[in-house]
């Protein structure tokens, strides 16, 4: 498995020649996120499908 320096240079290679920097913050930000959620996943730390079916409900009937 690579490390996380690997995975940031293969990330950026895959960005356009004209990224800013800015937009290689995004991105990592929401690489980060995205892993942070896979993680909790992992641990069982999920929220089931229909309870956020329920609580969008709710919030949307307001």
């Amino acid at each position: 498995m690579p490390g996380v320096k690997e995975e940031i240079i293969r990330m950026i290679s895959f960005l356009p020649e004209d990224v800013t920097v800015d937009d290689v913050m995004a991105e990592l930000y929401f690489k980060m996120q995205v892993d942070a959620g896979i993680k909790e996943l992992d641990e069982g730390k999920g929220v089931a499908h229909e309870d956020v079916k329920k609580k969008m409900s709710r919030w949307l009937s307001r």
